[in-house]
């Protein structure tokens, strides 16, 4: 594909995208409204005839990459197919039409969508009740944090966690003004019990984890995990980023988590990404659940409303208004879509999915962990870069010329050169084939000629970026002449 210019470049003066009637009313004396300091005789705007504009931001468009248009096998973040009848649904005129503000006694078809909701979602994971203002993960994590705090006396002040959980856990420990304590995993990717026996006390408010963890394991020794949080006085907080492997199969408080949060935006196939938009409600067990947010809501014979009153233990408000309605909606549909029996046979999928690929890559690349794992694993660039001096962030560049979607690079960080592939359920086995097609032959290009792999991509019209010169330096504004 041709690179494509600044719209500011392909200017030229006198053209325009658009046409306006003549004037037929008085024309107001500007001077009069807007302050002179205000006002600028040149705004410096890219001139274009109405087709230049619809090409320049057609052509930029077929740039971005997204799932509706590759295989996205981004470990960690579930970018799974998004079920276009959701979508839909959220636009009907009903739900796009109200706003917060409006009378409880005008908006009771989505308090009753919600409270619907929260019910499912309690079946479904096994908790008391919900709350849906927690805007994403990280935002579920700082609520169930906030939570325990308020239940825990002041002097159980730390909170556990694994070597292999998501770098937000102990950013939001550090946010409650709670110390973070690590335990290692052990040589099947485990939590190592002996290293929690060890860290575990009179000062233990809790343990932060997530089950099937950040190496697409489920934890062989979760009950016993619990039963010494417990038996310690502490709670277990359960990190739901991707549920994708448990829906319809296990329920995380029938493992013992006391509160957990899970993101919609992942699991229940909503759009996301660039930072948003997302949902994070937290589920709370019997002992939490006066903690949650406020308002509740709550269903009196066949009217629901939204209570703070009966709730004196919350901690209040941690979202305006009631969180992401929209992804909620979206996430609604695609429940009542698939119902029990094709949400189990999500998790079942996306288990099938994970184990095909890992074993038609294990022969190529270091599996650290060689045993079942469930939604997604982690897989090694170690003989790579040991062998060739390849890493996996080159792999991942070379998969670009080849037209997928790289998987996650250099997380967890207890795996050298870490490529997180987490292939989901929405995908065929014909697209899954092509992937590892992709794969073993980076794997021999690595081989035969790694300095093709390691200036990589070549294909793309952007060709290898400085990553951290790009996070360090923005510069992001366009000027005359730069």
């Amino acid at each position: 594909m041709a690179e494509e210019q600044l719209i500011f470049d392909k200017s030229k003066s006198g053209r325009r995208a658009f046409s306006l009637p003549d004037l037929d009313v008085p024309q107001a004396d500007v001077a009069k409204l807007i302050p002179q300091e205000m006002l600028r005789d040149n705004l410096n705007l890219p001139e274009l005839s109405e087709v230049d504009v619809v090409r320049h931001f057609t052509n930029l468009s077929r740039k971005n990459f997204g799932v509706d248009s590759g295989f996205y096998p981004l470990g960690s973040c579930t970018m799974k197919y998004n079920p276009k009848v959701n979508e839909e649904v959220a636009k009907l005129s009903g739900f796009t039409n109200i706003h917060p503000y409006q009378s409880e006694d005008e908006i009771q078809g989505i308090l009753e969508l919600l409270y619907d909701f929260e019910q499912y979602l309690c079946a479904i994971f096994g908790y008391e009740a919900f709350t849906f203002q927690p805007a994403a993960g990280a935002h579920g994590e700082l609520t169930a944090l906030l939570m325990i705090k308020a239940y825990q006396p002041r002097e159980r002040h730390k909170i556990i966690i694994p070597d292999s959980s998501h770098g937000t856990n102990p950013a939001s420990v550090s946010l409650v003004n709670y110390g973070t304590v690590v335990v290692k995993s052990d040589a099947r990717g485990n939590v190592d019990l002996d290293s929690l026996r060890r860290a575990v006390g009179d000062d233990t408010a809790g343990i932060m984890l997530t089950n099937p963890n950040t190496l697409g394991l489920f934890d062989e020794h979760i009950l016993d995990v619990a039963d010494i949080v417990h038996k310690a006085g502490g709670l277990l907080y359960y990190d739901g980023a991707n549920a994708n492997a448990l829906l319809g199969v296990c329920r995380p408080a029938d493992l013992g988590f006391d509160i957990a949060h899970f993101n919609l935006h992942k699991t229940f196939s909503t759009p996301h990404g660039c930072g948003g938009p997302g949902s994070g409600p937290v589920g709370a067990s019997k002992k939490l659940e006066p903690f949650l947010p406020v308002p509740r809501i709550v269903k009196d014979n066949s009217r629901y409303s939204l209570l703070v009153t009966r709730y004196p233990k919350s901690i209040g408000k941690v979202h305006s208004f009631y969180g992401n309605i929209n992804v909620i909606i979206k996430a609604y549909a695609y429940v009542r879509s698939l119902g029990a029996a094709g949400l189990k046979e999500v998790a079942e999928n996306a288990v099938l999915n994970a184990n095909y690929v890992m074993n038609k890559l294990k022969e190529y690349y270091y599996l650290p962990y060689d045993r079942i794992c469930q939604h997604e694993f982690v897989i090694s660039a170690k003989w790579q870069k040991e062998k060739y001096g390849v890493r996996a962030l080159d792999i991942a560049k070379r998969l670009l010329d080849y037209g997928f979607h790289p998987p996650t690079i250099y997380f967890p960080l207890i795996v050298e050169e870490a490529l997180m592939i987490e292939p989901t359920e929405t995908e065929s086995r014909e697209t899954l084939d092509s992937f590892c097609d992709a794969m073993i032959a980076i794997a021999r290009e690595c081989e035969t000629n790694p300095e093709l792999v390691k200036t990589a991509p070549h294909t793309t019209p952007v060709k290898r970026l400085d990553e951290a010169k790009a996070a360090r330096e923005l510069n992001l504004r366009w000027k005359t002449g730069a």
